[in-house]
């Protein structure tokens, strides 16, 4: 009996391995499966197919009604709420960075370096500065805390 359950448990391991997915080179989607779960978050596919379209453009800085309206052009069947969802997980998990612009405005940055923002107001497109700034003296951070980033937005508009 001990030997047939071997038997069984070894078929039942190759076939979870055949129909595992292939590490395929130069397959994006395969990438980007990997990619997940290296930050340790399931590649759903609404994961996979949110995450292709944030990430296949390059950098880039989008809000989650953006993101909505790519998704419904791609015809990828997600709901805004999750939407909201995944790209707070990917925030939490490291590969996006939260961009506040007001209180009811915030863009979603595929380049997670530290660097800072134009604001183009009227058009409500946020724009990578090129290059270094220089800020001044910073004020002390309360007991037990730290500062750990500097966001600086600088808010443009057409003359």
């Amino acid at each position: 009996m001990s030997a047939n359950l071997n038997l069984t448990d070894a078929v039942a391991a190759s076939r979870l391995r055949d129909a595992a997915p292939q590490a395929r080179p130069g397959c994006p989607f395969n990438a980007l499966r990997v990619r997940l779960r290296g930050v340790n978050l399931r590649p759903t596919r609404q994961r996979v197919a949110l995450g292709w379209l944030l990430f296949a453009k390059g950098d880039r800085h989008v809000t989650a009604e953006m993101l909505y309206e790519e998704a419904t052009r791609a015809r990828v069947p997600v709901s805004l709420a999750t939407i909201y969802n995944t790209l707070h997980q990917f925030t939490e998990a490291g590969l996006l960075r939260e961009v506040a612009v007001d209180g009811s405005k915030t863009y979603f940055d595929t380049n997670i370096s530290d660097h800072h923002h134009f604001f183009v107001e009227g058009e409500e497109k946020l724009v990578d500065i090129p290059g270094a700034i220089e800020v001044g003296a910073l004020p002390l951070a309360p007991e037990g805390m730290e500062i750990s980033r500097v966001d600086v937005i600088v808010r443009i508009r057409k003359r």
